[in-house]
């Protein structure tokens, strides 16, 4: 089944079907049917999408397969295991501050090390309180992160950027996104249109603009505003509607 819905924006129009199905955004597909301006000047603009419920039966297409794809740069590996000790003030003033915050929280956490390079320090965080730590779409991780990136840069002149994990969140989340930019590309080359995801974190974005940045006919823009934009994913070949 196909549901439309209008509004004054294609983030209007999307968040009245969130409304209306109970579902998120990343549940159902999106399709920009129209965009129409009407008054003095065009200021009245309305947008107009079509919604793909879950079940729905879609053209079917060859499924994406990422082997085939052009490979983006090597991608750090969030491995749940591993565990380095702290050897420097540096990195016991982080591990420190992360045990200090989260047991603030009431969400104790044994902190470590998982990995080290020139300018990302991983830091892991065991816990029985993990969903609760990485909260929806990692948002209550990101913001122990920054604050773990606030002290890194009071801390130590140099650029060292502090990425926390929990439960292995990150790889996972690595790879849904992936999977989720190889569906939306294959959607938008199949409509011939755009969709507009989810607001992402700058990481998360990045990683959507990488994975699509070499399929032939497509392309992404962030929009918006803040630390969490969205990004569109747009068909620019010809034909376009």
């Amino acid at each position: 089944m196909v549901r439309e819905f209008e509004g004054r924006s294609e983030q209007e129009a999307i968040d009245a079907a969130v409304v209306a199905l109970g579902l998120e955004p990343h549940e159902f597909e999106v399709e920009v049917l129209s965009t129409r301006s009407g008054g003095l000047f065009g200021r009245n603009k309305t947008v107009r999408i079509s919604v793909h419920l879950p079940g729905d039966e879609l053209p079917r297409r060859e499924p994406a397969q990422p082997s085939s794809r052009p490979q983006s740069e090597p991608r750090q590996s969030f491995t749940a295991g591993t565990s380095l000790p702290p050897d420097t003030d540096f990195e016991h003033a982080v591990v420190d501050f992360v045990t200090s915050v989260t047991a603030k929280m009431g969400f104790p956490s044994d902190v470590r090390i998982s990995f080290r390079e020139s300018n990302k320090l991983g830091i892991r965080l065991d816990t029985e309180h993990a969903n609760i730590l990485i909260g929806r779409k990692g948002k209550n991780l990101d913001a122990l992160q920054l604050l773990a990136n606030v002290l890194a840069g009071r801390f130590t002149d140099s650029e060292i950027k502090i990425v926390l994990d929990t439960e292995g969140y990150r790889g996972r989340r690595e790879e849904q996104l992936i999977q989720l930019a190889h569906k939306v590309g294959d959607q938008v080359k199949r409509t011939r249109g755009s969709k507009l995801l989810e607001p992402m974190n700058p990481f998360e974005r990045r990683l959507i603009h990488t994975t699509l940045n070499d399929i032939d006919d497509i392309g992404t823009e962030s929009e918006g505003d803040g630390l969490y934009k969205q990004v569109r994913v747009f068909y620019r070949g010809g034909n376009h509607r």
